[in-house]
């Protein structure tokens, strides 16, 4: 069994057929029919069922695969930290975080990872919804944490991070903060909503949004909690950033049809194609590492 074998396995599925294994590898489709064939010679048992169109996995290839992805990204990692070992201390190294991901973990990071490493420069962004993948799609950034909506697989590296509720509320004495019946749309139309808008360059803010209703656009999730605390709107604040204030009672949640509390996942990011220096490496394994709450 060989590392070229698994690749190729790996490229079939993903890909869905021979041919696009073939192309996807830059490689004959007949030496792609070939290895996969030495494979499953060597295993004793068949990998992918060919009755049909498209390859499918057989039951026991449905096991086998699973493992053979652990294998792949091991080796990813040994490739990572080859270069690594080889690489010089960067003179800066850039990350951006989404606003709604807890931002205290990632300043004791850059505490760290100052300390450890004092020559390089550690710049850290935080960016809306759509801002992160954009700065690292465009090489301005080497790591970001954001959600995945957008993320090409493809080109990204994502392992997921923590997930951060996103709840609806609102004052105390905002209207629709009274009684405990479920808010409808019709209802919450006449109320303003508060809204963070996108950083990135297309600037568009299209998710949680009430339709047809009142906004107010901020640009940052510290405005919306005060506009919020000034009984002037409501909106989705991550339940990290107002639960001293769900607490004490100076926010309180609504219960609004079609807007109900959500689990964000964050995921951990970089590009796939890109060599990363040994800081930036640094960095990205403290952050698999710290174990981040909810």
């Amino acid at each position: 069994m060989t590392l070229e074998q698994l690749i190729v396995l790996h490229a079939i599925v993903g890909q869905g057929t021979f041919r696009g294994a073939a192309d996807h590898l830059n490689k004959a489709q007949s030496a792609i029919s070939h290895m996969l064939k030495k494979l499953e010679d060597e295993l004793g048992f068949t990998v992918l069922s060919r009755e049909s169109y498209r390859p499918e996995l057989t039951e026991k290839g449905e096991v086998f695969y699973r493992h053979s992805l652990r294998v792949l990204q091991r080796m990813q990692d040994l490739k990572s930290i080859a270069r690594t070992l080889v690489s010089e201390q960067e003179a800066e190294v850039a990350l951006t975080v989404t606003a709604t991901f807890p931002f205290s973990p990632i300043l004791g990071l850059i505490g760290e990872m100052t300390s450890r490493y004092p020559a390089t420069h550690i710049r850290v962004a935080r960016d809306n919804m759509g801002g992160s993948l954009e700065k690292l799609l465009a090489d301005e950034v080497q790591i970001a944490i954001s959600t995945l909506d957008g993320v090409p697989l493809d080109r990204v590296e994502a392992l997921p991070l923590a997930s951060v509720t996103i709840l609806p509320v609102a004052h105390p004495d905002f209207p629709a903060a009274h009684g405990s019946s479920v808010k409808s749309d019709a209802e919450m139309q006449s109320h303003i909503q508060i809204v963070v808008s996108d950083s990135g360059s297309a600037n568009k803010q299209s998710r949680g949004l009430l339709p047809g209703g009142l906004r107010w656009t901020v640009s940052d999730f510290a405005t919306k909690k005060d506009v919020l605390l000034a009984n002037m709107g409501w909106g989705g604040m991550p339940q990290h950033m107002i639960q001293q204030e769900l607490d004490e009672g100076s926010l309180v949640r609504l219960n609004v049809e079609g807007y109900p509390p959500v689990r964000a996942e964050h995921y951990l990011m970089r590009r796939r194609d890109v060599t990363i220096g040994t800081v930036a490496q640094a960095v990205w394994d403290r952050l698999k590492d710290l174990n981040y709450g909810s």
